[in-house]
């Protein structure tokens, strides 16, 4: 999937949790959806694009993607490698 696709459907789901009143619940939230609905491939794709400068993401996409990325970068030091789809 082209990287303006993923960053728009990102957004949007950016954009339904900014209303939360909650920062790091948003931002989980986010992380959460992405999580959830997003096949592993698109995951990596969204990490790599953060992780390139992210123009045009926002800031609360951009913490939520942090997040997984973390996730991603601790599963590789443990060598479990597998995606989960939940939290």
């Amino acid at each position: 999937m082209d990287n303006q696709r993923l960053l728009r459907m990102a957004n949007q789901i950016g954009a339904f949790f900014e209303s939360y009143p909650d920062r790091a619940e948003a931002a989980a939230g986010v992380a959460n959806h992405l999580r959830s609905f997003w096949a592993p491939v698109m995951r990596r794709q969204i990490i790599e694009y953060a992780a390139s400068g992210g123009a045009g993401l926002k800031d609360i996409v951009r913490e939520a993607i942090a997040v997984l990325a973390r996730e991603a970068a601790e599963r590789d030091a443990a060598g479990t490698g597998g995606e989960r789809r939940n939290s």
